[in-house]
């Protein structure tokens, strides 16, 4: 057998077993931060709902600038930071030489789960609102998931570009960040 049709061969488990991970991973975030939300959101008010949502639209925002980042970086800076032994220099490496799937994990599952929670967090937002102003009307409805979207699009078109243009500096606060988490763990 021939090197070229052993190596696509070898693929497709790896491939599967990714796309099981990210299933399990979605399921298991959205459940986390649905469950979150509802907690915080059963006994809140208005100004928590706001803070709940500002922060999943913060959330989803950052975590597409990182996916964003990781497709846009060059992994040499790196190797030059890592051979200085700099914290996050070989966790920013690591997230480069599997930027797709980090770029899928960030942009696609947590980037997705938090525009979900956050409609889900903005009709809990327009109830009270509806409470609130003793109103029935879908104007309501609207303007806030138009505002929760604009919100979302918005900052993620303003964080795409400083992603492209800030890369490095991106991927390499990432890496900082795991850093922590590595050093924490051992």
């Amino acid at each position: 057998m021939s090197k070229g049709k052993k190596k696509k061969k070898d693929a497709q488990p790896r491939r599967d077993r990714w796309v099981l991970w990210v299933f399990l991973m979605a399921v298991s975030l959205s459940a986390a931060l649905s469950l979150a939300s509802e907690s915080v959101l059963s006994e809140a008010g208005l100004v928590a709902a706001l803070l709940v949502l500002a922060a999943f639209i913060a959330l989803g925002i950052l975590f597409d600038i990182i996916g964003v980042a990781v497709t846009a970086a060059d992994e040499r800076p790196f190797h030059s930071m890592a051979a200085h032994r700099e914290p996050g220099a070989t966790e920013a490496i690591g997230l480069l030489r599997r930027a797709s799937h980090v770029s899928s994990f960030c942009n696609d599952v947590v980037g997705d789960i938090c525009g979900i929670v956050s409609g889900t967090t903005g009709a809990v937002i327009v109830v009270q609102l509806q409470k609130a102003f003793s109103v029935q009307t879908v104007l309501l409805s609207v303007s806030v998931t138009a505002l929760i979207s604009g919100l979302t699009i918005g900052g993620k078109a303003l964080g795409k570009t400083f992603a492209m243009n800030k890369s490095t500096r991106v991927v390499f606060l990432a890496g900082k960040f795991l850093h922590i988490f590595h050093r924490s763990s051992k």
